[in-house]
């Protein structure tokens, strides 16, 4: 008796406890895709990336510029400046290669200086959403990281008509097929 006594408070609590949670989902990388000042963001990352690519190609002709002239005038030049010119040639390879690492790092981090600003508004209307619809918890569903979630409970779209982002009905069969997702 006593144990179905603890069974029923247990269920009971369970259930309340569920009654009292309103879960749902968001893809925001999809909203992000969807939003116009997207594209104005592509193009500032495209520009980006070409003046890095500048640096890096004039940074290779001084490179390609000093090995020919070592090339050129090793046989006449004595030991310590031969050594001085390899160590000045093996300094520049470093500095590619270091460039190389960093541009890819300086470039993510202007993506997230250019997207700050357009997550916020996600954010802004994602919080309304939750306010008028009574969410208590929002799991991001993009990128493969929700294992299930049921369309009903996807806020992603509510989310683009308040931002005033134009859901088209083929937008909204992707959306539903990116969060609904069993793994």
């Amino acid at each position: 008796m006593k144990r179905l006594s603890i069974a029923i408070l247990m269920l009971f609590v369970v259930v309340s406890a569920n009654a009292q949670s309103k879960i749902g989902t968001i893809d925001a990388e999809y909203i992000l895709a969807q939003m116009p000042e997207n594209a104005e963001v592509n193009k500032s990352l495209e520009v980006y990336n070409e003046e890095l690519q500048g640096d890096l190609k004039n940074t290779i002709g001084k490179y390609e510029t000093a090995v020919k002239e070592y090339q050129e005038t090793n046989v006449g030049l004595t030991d310590d400046v031969k050594k001085e010119k390899e160590n000045e040639i093996i300094g520049m390879e470093n500095e590619i290669k270091g460039f190389r690492q960093k541009a890819s790092v300086m470039l993510q981090m202007k993506r997230s200086e250019l997207t700050g600003p357009l997550y916020a508004k996600i954010d802004t209307a994602m919080k309304e959403v939750i306010q008028e619809e009574g969410y208590t918890q929002i799991f991001h569903s993009g990128s493969g990281g929700l294992a299930f979630s049921r369309e009903q409970d996807d806020i992603t779209l509510k989310v683009m008509e308040k931002m005033g982002i134009e859901v088209k009905p083929e937008t909204m069969q992707q959306a539903a097929g990116s969060t609904t997702t069993e793994n």
